[in-house]
């Protein structure tokens, strides 16, 4: 039985991660490590912690009596780190937090894991490790900064790698807004609080990789989207304003283009890393899904639009008039500080190393999206209103 301890997977795309990872493996144990602030719900895995084979610990990534403790009582073979203070906006009012957060409880792990998984020194005098064990850090495509914006309207893209194009046969109209693509030989440039402490995390790893010979990978993701996501986030909070009648906040003119991932997909892409990554290597996680945020919330728009009058069980949720959901309730507003224009991932790495390429296409992703959020009013309340606090006290306080 492998053991996986998952840092951060109260939160969106690690809470995805750890469904995933149960509905998939019978035979495997998961500890999750969370420190529930803002965006990591309890609620979201409420289900997952009452199974046999998940632990729960409430802290802090930076403790390192509790990592320490967390090592000694379970065999832990994979380190999957999510834990990280992740929103943009946040590090530009408060950078301090990303820092400690995001680079200081990175390499409090990446020391714990060392020092459990460490069976004693080589000739050279570099550690001999357990075998079968793996540190992955899951960071994102912003560290690589921003690329440039070379078409005002998408055009085709032309794929010119064999082994990708088999990869991804069953991908139609593909299309980008820009000649050039994030690969792993990318130079990091973060432009941002959050994306520099992330950058700065993805470089202690490799320095453990290189120093220590540590058996790690990164992957680095585009934006996610879908199932549980915190309301903050573009495409939630577009969601739940559209249902209520409130305007839709649209940073500057709407036009900065962002490679949209469904966080399945992303999970999968997690799983196949661990068990299949070749040891020390980056890999980008996307999938040719660019699109302009002005042209997300359209779509969002016309979807929910789309399922009101067609579904009209579905009205129960609304807060306005059905009539009220169109182009109207969109506002521009001043641009966030440091926008990136563009993000877009090149992933001949993972496709043709792994053979992994994201199924879900954006058109269906959002829909499944959408009406997930539908038909979860009730998680979606209790995360707006801090009512998921709760869940921590009735199952670990009472």
């Amino acid at each position: 039985m492998k053991t996986y301890l998952v840092p951060g997977a109260a939160g969106f795309i690690g809470a995805n991660f750890t469904k995933y990872m149960l509905k998939k493996y019978e035979d495997i144990k998961i500890v999750i490590l969370d420190k529930l602030t803002y965006a990591g719900n309890l609620g979201t895995i409420k289900d997952e912690i009452k199974d046999d084979r998940v632990e729960f610990v409430k802290g802090d990534i930076k403790n390192r009596e509790l990592v320490d403790n967390i090592f000694y009582r379970n065999n832990i073979d994979y380190v999957v780190n999510f834990a990280a203070e992740s929103h943009v906006d946040r590090s530009i009012e408060n950078p301090q937090i990303f820092l400690e957060t995001n680079i200081l409880g990175t390499q409090n792990l990446l020391d714990v894991a060392k020092a459990h998984w460490m069976l004693g020194k080589d000739e050279g005098g570099y550690p001999i490790y357990k075998d079968g064990v793996k540190y992955l850090q899951v960071s994102t495509d912003e560290v690589y900064g921003s690329l440039s914006k070379d078409y005002e309207e998408a055009i085709d893209l032309l794929l010119e790698d064999e082994e990708v194009k088999q990869v991804v046969k069953d991908r139609v109209n593909l299309k980008t807004y820009g000649d050039n693509f994030f690969t792993e030989e990318t130079p990091i440039d973060p432009r941002s609080p959050y994306s520099s402490s992330k950058a700065s995390a993805d470089m202690i790893v490799m320095a453990y990789a290189e120093t220590y010979k540590m058996p790690v990978n990164i992957t680095r993701c585009s934006n996610n989207y879908g199932p549980y996501h915190f309301p903050e986030k573009l495409i939630p909070l577009i969601i739940k304003n559209i249902l209520s009648g409130k305007k839709l906040p649209v940073y500057g003119d709407g036009k900065n283009v962002r490679d949209w991932l469904y966080v399945e997909d992303h999970a999968q892409a997690i799983d196949m890393v661990v068990n299949n990554g070749r040891l020390g290597e980056v890999y980008n996680v996307g999938g040719f899904n660019e699109e302009q945020n002005i042209n997300i919330v359209k779509l969002t728009i016309d979807t929910i639009a789309k399922i009101m009058k067609e579904e009209p069980e579905y009205s129960k949720v609304l807060k306005t008039d059905l009539e009220n959901i169109n182009y109207d309730l969109i506002i521009f507003v001043k641009d966030r500080l440091g926008h990136d224009m563009r993000y877009a991932i090149d992933p001949t790495k993972i496709a043709t190393e792994l053979g992994w390429y994201p199924e879900t296409n954006f058109e269906d992703g959002i829909e499944k999206t959408i009406r997930w959020y539908l038909d979860n009013q009730e998680w979606v309340e209790e995360v707006a209103s801090g009512d998921y606090q709760k869940y921590y006290k009735q199952m670990y306080e009472n």
